[in-house]
């Protein structure tokens, strides 16, 4: 059960924190006009609260596991002043605090500074992650490196999922209440399409890099073990989402730009509100195959 609550945690916080990240970098390259740029206000807001819920949290799972007690009652204050103070995990966890504050400023700020603090600090928060995973375990010189490559990772997957809720944002029906709008939108989805290469190329070659860090170059732990099934199968979403990309691209944006000189779009947006839901569910999934391999071993039966 207790290992059911610690993936259920780690989803959450890693959906909220990617999406949180995502959301506010997209304010800065994908909306357009002052305004525009913070339409995401409020959902900005309410997945900043939920992180900070979620990171108290986990923190409090954390030092019940450290401790072995088997409720709040029983911890000891002074572990948990401990573990805060001297540890990795407590250093990343006072971090990222920080960081959620300091966005909480800068979402209530205007203007471009606002908004360049806000995905500084959301990126940070996001960064900290690195601390739960299987990088923080290394020592020396691969502690550093894989540590890096956790954050890079973390940081595409934040780019690619942001942008996937901007979208499905912006095609809600209510949100396209006019041409401009579809015009706004299919601008975002055209300028997203050289950020969204870069994204793939990053988090295709730091996947490869993570797998080696951890399991070295050896194919065999994938056959026989629940995290070689859970990390195939995270690859195979993985290609199912880079299907779905090309079909956005090189398809339905190509579609939508074509409906709209004739002006009538509903059929296109249609099909391209269809895609992005299958793209988020298979973003989704993956956030929960990664929430479980983080405290999975190769050697796992």
């Amino acid at each position: 059960m207790g290992g059911l609550i610690d993936i259920a945690l780690r989803f959450a916080l890693y959906l909220d924190l990617t999406l949180l990240f995502g959301l506010a970098l997209f304010g800065l390259y994908g909306l357009r006009g002052e305004q525009d740029r913070w339409r995401f206000r409020r959902p900005l807001a309410v997945t900043l609260g939920l992180s900070v819920l979620l990171s108290g949290g986990a923190l409090l799972r954390l030092a019940l596991s450290m401790s072995g007690a088997a409720s709040l009652a029983e911890l000891d204050p002074a572990l948990l002043s401990m573990l805060l103070l001297e540890t990795a995990a407590g250093h990343s966890w006072l971090l990222r605090l920080a960081a959620l504050l300091l966005a909480g400023v800068a979402l209530a700020g205007r203007g471009r500074f606002a908004r360049y603090a806000l995905a500084l600090c959301t990126a940070t928060a996001l960064a900290t992650l690195a601390w739960t995973g299987h990088g923080a375990m290394d020592d020396g010189a691969w502690r550093y490196l894989h540590l890096g490559n956790d954050i890079l990772h973390l940081l595409g997957s934040g780019v690619w999922l942001g942008a996937l809720a901007a979208f499905a944002l912006l095609l809600r029906s209510r949100a396209l209440s006019g041409e401009r709008q579809a015009r706004d939108l299919l601008a975002a989805l055209k300028g997203f399409a050289s950020l969204g290469t870069l994204v793939v190329v990053v988090l295709g070659l730091s996947g490869v890099l993570n797998y080696l860090l951890i399991v070295g170059p050896d194919l065999a732990p994938l056959s026989g073990s629940t995290y070689g099934l859970l990390l195939g199968l995270k690859v195979s979403v993985f290609a199912s989402m880079l299907v779905f990309a090309a079909l956005n691209r090189f398809h339905l944006v190509p579609q939508l730009q074509q409906a709209l000189h004739q002006g009538s779009p509903d059929v296109a947006l249609a099909a391209l509100r269809r895609s992005m839901i299958l793209e988020l569910a298979a973003a989704l999934l993956i956030i929960g195959l990664v929430a479980t391999l983080g405290i999975l071993s190769p050697n796992d039966a």
